[in-house]
């Protein structure tokens, strides 16, 4: 079982920017694939980022494309989300999710999701 540990959630202005850090403690050695999803009121919840923690390659949604990126630090097991240019419509619960690959491949589907983190909330107005 592997634990993850959000912070860095907020309120903050339209255009603004934020933080999100994702700390991961126990068996991570099989959680090939880290990424952030989120979940607005009365909204799906949806992938934003994810990340091979491997390789590095990432995806993003295309709502974020551009606005978002996830960087990580492998020696400190932890997984950010850094936030730019903030909409309103970025307004929602975060989650940070360990997930298993596809095929040998990161995917941003909610089905290959092994472990979710308690959520941090975003508010942008």
């Amino acid at each position: 079982e592997v634990q993850l540990v959000e912070s860095g959630g907020g309120s903050v202005q339209a255009g603004g920017s934020l933080r999100l850090s994702c700390a991961a403690s126990g068996y991570t050695y099989n959680r090939n694939c880290m990424a952030w999803f989120r979940q607005a009121p009365g909204k799906e919840r949806e992938g934003v980022a994810r990340i091979a923690t491997g390789s590095g390659n990432t995806y993003y949604a295309d709502s974020v494309k551009g606005r978002f990126t996830i960087p990580q630090d492998n020696a400190k097991n932890t997984v950010y989300l850094q936030m730019n240019s903030l909409k309103p419509e970025d307004t929602a619960m975060y989650y940070c999710v360990a997930a298993r690959p596809s095929g040998g491949y990161c995917v941003l589907l909610r089905q290959y999701v092994e472990d979710w983190g308690q959520g941090t909330q975003v508010t942008v107005s």
